[in-house]
């Protein structure tokens, strides 16, 4: 089950996120989030976290070019587009950056098409993202065969157990529900150990019942995490 910490704002909340386990870390550079953060910060962030950790910088109707500026210049393993981004443009991004995760709202009628973008992976968040807000997970169901799902939208350690055994998604990705105060962008220690454990631990056990995650498109990135439970 690959975990995904978002909403990271400070050296020391990255550094823990990865020693708790988490495989991947997002930054947010979409304005007026509270999680904001300026590339400066997240370029001497990214240079402390150990080899091999996955980056990801998250992106809101963010022109192309600057998505794809920012990624190569701060060292960031990839985007996360989280926008209206027509499938046109994710394929521009997704051919200049390792890997790319397109980002769609529950509901929306676009995620039927969500293949034609060549995305790594599709997450697939509340209506309102970052909200805290759980959706309805059967909403999942309208994300074409053979695409990654990486699910998001007030994930925490007491429901993440939950809607991996319900949605059976490829990840899960969480932000508010490992906060120290909803929004505050400051993670707690305690709530990011229980959720990394948790969706660990619920992986297993899809794994044990023969379930195993889809694969998309093959891509420049190298998913060996793939291979784990």
């Amino acid at each position: 089950m690959f975990v995904k910490i978002c909403g990271i704002t400070n050296e020391e909340d990255a550094l823990l996120a990865v020693a708790l386990g988490a495989d991947a870390l997002g930054f947010v550079f979409a304005p007026g989030s509270p999680r904001q953060v300026r590339a400066k910060e997240v370029r001497d962030i990214a240079h402390r976290l150990p080899p091999g950790t996955t980056t990801v910088g998250v992106f809101r109707d963010e022109r192309r070019e600057r998505v794809v500026e920012i990624v190569h210049s701060i060292g960031l393993t990839g985007a996360q587009l989280h926008g209206r981004e027509h499938a046109s443009e994710v394929r521009w991004v997704a051919e200049r950056v390792p890997l790319v995760i397109h980002a769609f709202r529950a509901g929306d009628p676009a995620l039927a098409g969500a293949a034609s973008g060549n995305a790594d992976a599709v997450l697939l968040d509340a209506p309102e993202p970052g909200s805290g807000r759980v959706f309805d997970w059967s909403l999942a169901e309208g994300v074409p065969p053979g695409v990654r799902v990486l699910l998001a939208g007030g994930l925490d350690d007491s429901n993440v157990g939950e809607a991996i055994r319900r949605v059976r998604p490829w990840g899960v990705d969480c932000s508010s529900g490992v906060e120290t105060e909803p929004g505050s962008g400051r993670k707690d220690p305690v709530r990011l150990r229980r959720f990394v454990e948790a969706a660990r631990r619920a992986g297993r056990e899809v794994a044990h019942d023969g379930w195993a995650p889809r694969r998309g498109p093959g891509r420049l990135y190298d998913w060996s995490l793939d291979e784990r439970a």
